[in-house]
């Protein structure tokens, strides 16, 4: 049995709901980078659209047609992949990355501009280091041991050379995040004089 809706609740239901959108651009302390950043952005979104539809087209081949591909696969993972990692310095540049807003949100904004500065400061070591990191990644994926340069591949029947590309890919987020915590934090402190 069915209970009766309250009228102050079915009047609430029937009152158009006011849609909050917020802003998904870089934030102006990203600068020029950020904005190149956020333009950016929309290819590996692409790339999200583009593995969607191979993986439709795989279903259709394998479960209609009888005939799957080899490929389908590891180029939807290396597709999502490769939006996953640019994703981070995406988020550097809108100002979206994680962070615990515990203490943040009740600092008055002069300490607050002081913590942006800090922590885009650790956010750039952090991120240099990992990009040191994913170049030893690199050398391994990239060069023999003869220095002869070979891509790593992924040992699978199509054997593409995704696992490498995405390690280079990787190395270049890392890099290309640091220099963005960079301008963020000279922006911070330029901004706080």
């Amino acid at each position: 049995m069915r209970r009766p809706v309250p009228q102050q609740r079915r009047a609430k239901m029937t009152e158009p709901e006011e849609i909050v959108r917020e802003d998904h651009h870089a934030i102006p302390e990203a600068g020029a980078f950020g904005r190149w950043i956020d333009r950016v952005a929309i290819l590996p979104a692409l790339g999200l659209v583009a593995s969607m539809l191979i993986l439709i087209q795989e279903v259709i081949l394998r479960y209609v047609f009888n005939s799957p591909t080899i490929w389908a696969h590891e180029t939807t993972v290396f597709l999502c992949a490769t939006a996953f990692v640019f994703g981070g310095i995406l988020c550097a540049s809108r100002d979206r990355h994680i962070r615990v807003v515990l203490i943040y949100d009740i600092l008055p904004p002069r300490i607050r501009r002081l913590f942006d500065i800090v922590i885009s400061t650790v956010c750039a070591l952090s991120a240099g280091t990992f990009a040191w990191a994913a170049w030893q990644m690199v050398k391994r994926a990239a060069w023999r041991p003869d220095g002869s340069f070979r891509l790593e591949t992924s040992g699978s029947a199509w054997n593409p050379p995704y696992p490498g590309i995405l390690k280079i890919l990787l190395m270049i987020a890392l890099a290309v995040m640091a220099v963005q915590f960079v301008i963020l934090a000279v922006n911070y402190a330029r901004a706080r004089r």
